[in-house]
């Protein structure tokens, strides 16, 4: 019988702060949203294409795609209500544009900040949890390539990539090492387990990394740090990679030693989803265990991705239920009170 983690009313569950973006982010949040209420979404806001950098560009907001796209997943609201933030207008001059970014960008207009904005509206979606820009700074990503090629903005990045035809050396936010909203750093301060990714390595998960005060506060967190990792290489921005690369690339962008742990895919495939990868140039991540190791990673390898309209993500309940089992495995252990004939978790190190 496979073994189902005990579940806490979720009001006592972990506190636990995500840090990222894309769709990878707010798909783990679907799941993690069943175990715990105490959940802090660190989002990136570097974003600078689609109907998100149209908003950017033409309000002078912080882009809100991605942080909809965790409130969505968070909501406790009416279907129609969550069917109605992922609209997409299909003419005019609105075309392509989500309701739920309008949504956000007139909540911007009526708030103060735009943290505050993004505060407002979780309210409105009674979400589970909190979603935090990471930074309310108006940031662009640069990044530069192995031929010593450079290009600024999120959108052109993959673009670029493919053109120069080699591996990206470094991103970095400009204006650089803007300052963190404290409320995120208070989220990863309170943490019991830290969480990055899963999401593109350069584009949503790194960004977050150059706020100035988040390494410095996962660094000093006891929490348990986890890295979930790709299933999948991605197109234009980590062809040939493993998963040694992309811990190598998050050392590089914080410290050597950020995480300890890496969370990594053991179900199986299909061919023909994989062939239709590869003509792409992408490929399921191989596991390069023993160069994780000397990196200072242990790799945790379990059935966690599942395949949705051909397209390989990470099934939201399993990846929660292994976090979830991760976080007790390596959190707590299990003694038993030989007197009073019971068993009680004590806290590791107690």
């Amino acid at each position: 019988m496979e073994y189902q983690p005990y579940r806490a009313p979720r009001k006592h569950g972990p506190r636990i702060a995500v840090i990222g973006g894309g769709h990878g982010l707010s798909n783990m949040l679907r799941g993690l949203k069943e175990y715990t209420e105490n959940l802090s979404a660190i989002v990136t806001v570097a974003d600078d294409g689609g109907g998100s950098g149209a908003l950017r560009q033409d309000l002078g907001m912080p882009p809100p795609g991605d942080i909809r796209n965790c409130m969505v997943a968070l909501a406790n609201t009416e279907p129609l209500m969550k069917q109605m933030m992922d609209y997409r207008f299909q003419e005019g001059t609105l075309a392509g544009q989500s309701f739920g970014n309008l949504f956000l960008a007139a909540m911007n207009g009526i708030s103060p900040t735009f943290d505050a904005a993004v505060r407002r509206m979780s309210e409105v979606l009674a979400i589970t949890g909190r979603v935090l820009p990471v930074t309310t700074a108006d940031v662009q990503l640069e990044a530069e390539f192995e031929n010593g090629a450079s290009v600024v903005g999120e959108s052109k990045i993959s673009y670029c990539k493919k053109k120069e035809d080699c591996r990206i050396t470094k991103v970095r936010l400009l204006p650089e090492r803007p300052k963190a909203l404290p409320e995120a750093l208070a989220a990863i301060r309170e943490a019991d387990m830290i969480v990055l990714g899963p999401g593109s390595l350069y584009t949503s998960i790194i960004p977050n990394l150059l706020v100035e005060g988040i390494v410095g506060a996962i660094v000093n967190s006891s929490a348990l740090k986890i890295y979930v990792c790709n299933v999948m290489t991605q197109e234009g921005e980590t062809e040939g990679y493993t998963a040694s690369d992309h811990i190598a690339a998050l050392f590089q962008h914080s410290v050597q030693g950020l995480f300890h742990l890496c969370l990594v895919n053991s179900s199986p495939i299909p061919a023909d989803v994989s062939a239709r990868y590869a003509q792409e140039g992408a490929e399921a991540l191989r596991y390069d265990t023993d160069r994780c190791a000397a990196l200072g990673v242990e790799l945790v390898s379990r059935p966690i991705a599942t395949v949705q309209g051909g397209f390989v993500r990470h099934h939201p309940d399993k990846l929660a239920q292994e976090l979830i089992l991760l976080h007790a495995e390596r959190n707590v252990r299990i003694a038993r009170d030989f007197k009073a004939d019971k068993y009680q978790a004590e806290k590791r190190g107690t």
